[in-house]
């Protein structure tokens, strides 16, 4: 109707050419269909890449968090529930993961109850200011003040 089918003669080599290109042009890519494919697929890619950097920033945030006296607080928190005095006063540092970061606490017996506060200050090496400071409250009921006596 469209086209007539010529009957392929195997011995003439003009009707040989003409089917080999007909093959041939069914099974290739146009150059749309080419451009298309190169779309997806550089739009996939950049899809990753940014996905890949978004979360190599959240693993670099999750590194290494920032000094706060929270920190301090459950080191001397350890300190004060074993210790019967109720006014002591220290120092402290965070060891090797925050070298220039130290800290300084001091408790007294909030009213006459067992229960200490505890003032704590984090420090960092050259500043001036300090970098963060917490008031606790721990319950001891064993601790002693030098001012009554605890029955």
């Amino acid at each position: 109707m469209g086209s007539e089918e010529v009957p392929l003669n195997c011995c003439d080599p003009q009707s040989t050419r003409h089917a080999s290109r007909a093959s041939r042009a069914s099974r290739a890519f146009t150059l749309l269909e080419v451009m298309i494919a190169c779309g997806i697929f550089f739009m996939a890619t950049f899809a990753i890449l940014a996905l890949v950097a978004n979360t190599l920033r959240n693993a670099r945030g999750l590194q290494r968090g920032d000094v706060d006296a929270g920190m301090a607080a459950a080191q001397i928190f350890q300190l004060l529930k074993t210790n019967r005095q109720a006014e002591i006063s220290g120092s402290g540092d965070f060891g090797e993961a925050y070298r220039d970061f130290t800290y300084e606490f001091q408790s007294g017996e909030y009213q006459t109850n067992g229960l200490l506060q505890v003032d704590i200050i984090v420090n960092r090496r050259g500043a001036r200011k300090p970098v963060d400071a917490l008031t606790i409250w721990i319950y001891a009921p064993d601790a002693k003040s030098g001012y009554g006596t605890h029955l």
